[in-house]
């Protein structure tokens, strides 16, 4: 909760790929809120209101999670509502003038985007496809694979890309962002 705060302040993908582990953790747990509790967060070195205020965030978590049907896989709507927002911001991007930086480094990264979705075989936006990539990768690193040279160069392209639209995110959503050409 408490770092999620902050990713949603800092970096917009980097708080919705962090979402996309608390959704895992809370599956890991059985979306025992007990468990989660008791295995979890009593781990963390907070105080007493904290772990309250944790327990509370993952028992709201967890709720969502089951009124949504999304215990066993999927993401949360207000997760969907986010790379939604993404994806939008995307498109308005590309069809400005305006972002020729940002319109170059999609391209470059199109390429990748366009090989990961003939692999995947869902149909999943270009936006989610990049982040399905960041989060598959980032478990990889947990998991401690091996990951293929080309497959670190496609990541590193990716993050590049997404951080862009993250920063430009974080900029339209605290002071706006003007689209149309001068």
């Amino acid at each position: 909760m408490f770092i999620a705060q902050e990713l949603r302040k800092k970096s917009i993908a980097e708080y919705l790929l962090y979402m996309w582990q608390i959704e895992d953790i809370i599956r890991a747990y059985g979306c025992s809120l007990s468990r989660i509790r008791h295995e979890y967060i009593d781990r963390f070195d907070y105080t007493d209101e904290q772990k309250e205020e944790m327990t509370d965030w993952y028992g709201n978590l967890v709720n969502m999670m089951t009124r949504e049907g999304k215990r066993q896989q999927g993401h949360l709507q207000i997760n969907q509502i986010i790379l939604q927002d993404m994806a939008e911001l995307n498109a308005m991007l590309l069809q400005s003038t305006k972002f020729s930086f940002y319109t170059a480094e999609y391209y470059r990264v199109l390429p990748f985007i366009v090989e990961l979705r003939n692999r995947g075989g869902k149909e999943a936006g270009e936006i989610e496809t990049c982040m399905n990539a960041l989060y598959g990768t980032m478990m990889l690193r947990l998991q401690h694979k091996e990951i293929s040279q080309e497959t670190t160069h496609a990541i590193k392209e990716i993050t590049t890309f997404i951080g862009m639209l993250s920063d430009y995110y974080i900029k339209d959503k605290t002071e706006g962002i003007n689209f149309e050409d001068e």
